[in-house]
């Protein structure tokens, strides 16, 4: 950490300002301080249902990148920090005023940081499955004695939120995002890491380099916590090390016998010590019970009965955009994922195909980022032609400029499925209504989310 993080004390402050306050991590971290009694106001792009909620919480927002919208309140220097995403422009002027003023102004993982110094922190990282394996985690330390407070990269069903607080316990989850090095600022006390597939060259350069930031990020979990890794993932801790991986002979952990049984998902898992039949999960998908495996893994380490992990699994309802069911009858299927890496699309449909063996399944796709697409063209060409039906939207830009040559056009042309197309937002639910597909997925990161509503409307 720079000299000013190690000097600053949170509670030294009155006024917390977000740049990028809409985002699904600053917005847990603006209920946090709100919550706390700080006063709290920030600016986005965008008036979204979360930043909506946020209002309705006691919070300012406001959507134009002028410093004259700042709160008064927030001027004064002395008693606000401005905490940033790195998601956000670089040309934005607010976080320029605040610099060239010489505010406090810290990175939201620099504060994550400081709170993981003051808590016993429980990281989630792995390019894929740290919301729901996150998410989950939360839900069966709060259904525990142990409980916690936790900061999730989504709204938990169970919780409605992203933020749980609990200043009662001594223990914090955390999702340990690699996304421009942010992991490397936390203070793990334990951690999980499902996955090191490759992601963000933009930011790391290399596979290596990428692979490099995440044993960086292991170095730092406590040696008297506990590291817990999917099989094969060749990353070293002086920490305690369990594995686990579905349908494994040599990990620590495994489950056996994905089944769906009276309409619940069920497992048998082998633990260390002994075999439990027959544990139900709340949510389906080979990728979940993965999931769900990591949880047990850690939460054995805490010491919690089986028991209550089996009751906190079973309640256990997901994550909003996670394998979420938005239409579900006996004639159609409605199922909307945040997948936007060919990794994720394959557990995706690996699930779906294992759920709806039957089922002619259509999906609609809108890729996240140009660099992105280019560094796994091929990768989700081969996914998206597993789909019956492809509708595929222009690529979210997000942070970046156009590539040349990277476009939805060029991606649709390696798609060999039956049916494919290429369809701009606007013309997506009256494709679809046109279509009537027995089995609809979206898929995506970008601002596909939005036409969930629309479509959901075509199946009631």
């Amino acid at each position: 950490m720079s000299e000013l993080n190690q000097t600053l004390n949170l509670k030294d402050f009155s006024n917390i300002y977000f740049v990028g306050i809409g985002g699904i991590g600053m917005s847990a971290l603006a209920r946090y301080f709100n919550a706390l009694g700080f006063r709290v106001a920030g600016y986005d792009k965008t008036q979204t249902k979360l930043t909506d909620t946020l209002v309705e919480e006691g919070i300012q927002v406001h959507f134009e990148d002028l410093a004259d919208q700042i709160p008064a309140p927030f001027h004064d220097k002395t008693e606000t920090l401005i905490i940033y995403t790195p998601a956000i422009p670089k040309s934005l002027q607010e976080l320029h005023y605040f610099k060239r003023e010489n505010f406090s102004v810290l990175k939201r993982s620099e504060v994550l940081g400081l709170i993981t110094m003051s808590s016993k922190g429980l990281g989630v990282a792995g390019t894929h499955g740290k919301t729901t394996t996150s998410s989950m985690l939360a839900y069966l330390l709060e259904q525990s004695e142990i409980g916690c407070s936790a900061f999730l990269g989504g709204i938990a069903t169970n919780f409605n939120s992203n933020l749980v607080l609990n200043t009662a316990s001594s223990y914090t989850v955390i999702e340990a995002d690699e996304f421009d090095r942010s992991f490397l600022k936390l203070h793990p006390y334990c951690s999980i890491v499902t996955s090191t597939d490759p992601d963000h060259l933009d930011i790391y350069g290399s596979r290596e380099d990428f692979y490099t930031g995440f044993q960086d990020y292991v170095n730092l979990i406590h040696p008297a916590g506990c590291l817990v890794i999917r099989e094969g993932l060749q990353l070293t801790s002086s920490a305690r090390t369990v594995t686990y991986a579905i349908n494994s002979e040599t990990a620590d952990y495994s489950a056996y016998q994905l089944r769906v049984e009276a309409g619940e998902f069920v497992v048998d898992i082998r633990t260390p010590k002994k075999i439990w039949n027959a544990v139900a999960l709340g949510i389906p998908g080979i990728h979940n019970a993965e999931n769900a495996l990591a949880c047990v893994a850690l939460c054995e380490f805490l010491e919690i009965p089986e028991e209550d992990i089996r009751i906190g699994l079973k309640q256990f309802r997901g994550v909003k955009r996670r394998f979420e069911y938005i239409h579900q009858s006996a004639n159609q299927v409605y199922i909307d994922d945040y997948a936007h890496h060919p990794t994720e699309l394959a557990a995706l449909i690996d699930s779906v195909k294992l759920l709806y063996p039957e089922s002619r399944i259509t999906g609609v796709f809108q890729p996240h980022l140009f660099s992105r697409t280019k560094d796994f063209f091929d990768g989700f060409a081969t996914q998206l032609s597993r789909l019956d039906e492809v509708i595929l939207m222009p690529i979210y830009p997000a942070r970046e400029e156009p590539i040349p040559g990277v476009t939805s056009d060029a991606l649709l042309e390696h798609i060999h499925c039956e049916s494919k197309r290429l369809v701009a937002a606007p013309e997506i639910v009256d494709t679809v209504k046109a279509m009537q597909p027995e089995l609809l997925l979206t898929i995506g990161a970008g601002d596909i989310d939005r036409l969930v509503q629309p479509l959901k409307a075509l199946f009631s």
